[in-house]
């Protein structure tokens, strides 16, 4: 009979092992930042599912109050740790694949799906924050690095 404690020994405190990381205090996002990351945005994506252009965007941020606005609401769900339902919302659409008539299998489509164009827009700025951090801090093996911008 197959007994599974006696055969293998389960090594419970194996997390023990891990060296502990310095906390890392997430620091506010800045205007900056959401300069940054909305200049890359392209103006030619299609609407996302709110139906708001990265243009219409960066028309809002031109102005700092506007600017303000987003950042405070970013900084505000990091604070409360608290994802705002409306970032939350998606709808996913279909895109057929040309001369593909059929959708009987998942290799004749390309479904994408569609976030508001804010939510978007927060995650980024998250995304690289945590990338840069993971990076400078080593917190990630260096072979593990290909999908990371830096």
């Amino acid at each position: 009979m197959f007994n599974f404690t006696q055969d293998y020994q389960i090594n419970t405190n194996c997390l023990d092992e891990i060296p502990s990381k310095p906390i890392i205090e997430w620091m506010p996002s800045s205007k900056d930042e959401f300069r940054n990351v909305i200049t890359k945005c392209s103006d030619l994506l299609s609407p996302e599912l709110d139906k708001i252009l990265w243009k219409h965007i960066k028309y809002i941020i031109k102005d700092n109050l506007g600017l303000n606005a987003i950042v405070n609401i970013a900084n505000i769900c990091i604070n409360l740790e608290h994802w705002l339902n409306y970032f939350k919302i998606s709808t996913s659409i279909i895109i057929p694949k040309p001369n593909k008539m059929s959708y009987n299998s998942s290799k004749y489509f390309c479904p994408i799906v569609l976030l508001n164009t804010l939510g978007k827009l927060i995650e980024k700025i998250i995304s690289e924050r945590l990338q840069f951090q993971v990076v400078s801090k080593n917190f990630i093996h260096p072979n593990q690095l290909e999908g990371l911008k830096q």
